[in-house]
């Protein structure tokens, strides 16, 4: 990829109109610009009758989308205002909800690596197609980060307590699991992709699934739910770690260790906001939230230390702050889901319980 490439690419092949992630070097991470394209492309192809379906893809071999320019938002909650990840998630957040309810088919090709903002632009569509090489995760929880791009919404809706492992954990999961836990609808052999895709320029979607849809590989996380739903019902982060290390699975035992290893702000954070999200009913409700939660994550030091450790310097040793589980208060989470007053999302609309009050409310940034 030259420095002239276009980020992201735009065709139509007879029926269909295609989005191609082009950032492979990066593996095709989503910035602001991406994003401002792919809706402006998504509102031209509502109104044209000639496109009847969409299709997202990513350049490369190694995966759909790795998730957002995270060295951008580091930077920024570093130096700058916090206003540049403010912008960028509102346009984001926005084009998630509208991948969610697009008039027509939006077939997401779900291949190699799959992750936190990819998520978001894949796992809310209408046909989502998963292969044997898939990895699909939201590892926000080991930057200092919580789970978002409609990521709480979409676990809350996994089997058990499944999602609330995958929230917490970060943990990587393939393409049978992926179909057990409702992130994807369809396997297809990798190797069997490009005619798949073909085949959507002539053929209405279900006609081309019938062609190359395959039973997809056996997933693990349906043998684990014997202890994921026990550990992970407990009320506090604390408490399900001393489950997972009480329960004598292997599994569990490796999950608790994963879990001492994140950002105790980020897990306590991320709890909550599941458990909320279970009970707001709608994406754009969720989105709302998600959106609070992101903009109080630019004013903790945890967000940019764990970019540190895991992308910048790459030395895998965060130290974050507060530095364990029961150092981080009821008070400290509770200010992450604080209105935003006129800086609100507002997807869901204006409501009695977004409305903040005298004295709460706050901008996005630092």
């Amino acid at each position: 990829m030259t420095g002239t490439a276009e980020p992201v690419l735009f065709r139509t092949t007879g029926r269909a109109a295609h989005i191609v992630l082009n950032r492979p070097r990066a593996l095709n991470a989503l910035d602001h610009e991406m994003v401002r394209r792919i809706d402006a492309a998504l509102t031209e192809w509502e109104r044209d009758p000639a496109v009847e379906t969409v299709v997202l893809t990513g350049a490369g071999e190694r995966g759909l989308c790795a998730g957002g320019d995270i060295r951008s938002i580091h930077d920024d909650a570093r130096d700058g205002d916090g206003t540049a990840s403010a912008a960028f998630w509102r346009d984001e957040y926005h084009l998630n909800a509208r991948i969610a309810r697009y008039p027509k088919p939006y077939v997401a090709v779900m291949d190699g690596i799959v992750m936190g903002g990819g998520v978001g632009l894949s796992a809310h569509g209408s046909v989502r197609i998963v292969t044997e090489r898939s990895r699909i995760a939201m590892p926000e929880t080991g930057i200092g980060f919580v789970p978002d791009v409609g990521g709480t919404y979409l676990l809350t809706r996994a089997p058990g307590e499944l999602g609330t492992h995958l929230a917490l954990t970060g943990a990587q999961i393939g393409a049978g699991d992926a179909l057990l836990c409702g992130l994807a609808d369809h396997s297809v052999p990798a190797d069997a992709l490009r005619n798949f895709v073909d085949d959507l320029a002539g053929l209405p979607v279900g006609d081309a699934l019938a062609r190359h849809a395959q039973p997809p590989p056996r997933g693990e996380l349906s043998g684990r739910r014997e202890w994921t739903d026990d550990c992970y019902a407990a009320d506090t982060v604390e408490e399900i770690v001393d489950r997972l290390l009480a329960h004598g699975d292997p599994a569990a035992k490796e999950a608790a260790e994963t879990l001492l290893a994140k950002s105790p702000t980020a897990l306590k954070v991320t709890l909550v906001a599941i458990r909320r999200a279970r009970s707001l009913g709608s994406l754009e409700r969720v989105l709302d939230q998600e959106y609070r939660v992101s903009c109080a994550a630019l004013r903790t030091p945890d967000l940019v230390e764990g970019i540190r450790a895991q992308v910048i310097d790459k030395d895998r040793a965060p130290r974050w702050s507060p530095a364990t589980l029961a150092e981080v208060t009821d008070a400290d989470v509770e200010r992450f889901f604080a209105p935003l007053g006129e800086h609100e999302l507002g997807l869901a609309g204006p409501s009695a319980g977004d409305r903040p009050a005298s004295g709460t409310a706050g901008r996005c940034g630092p």
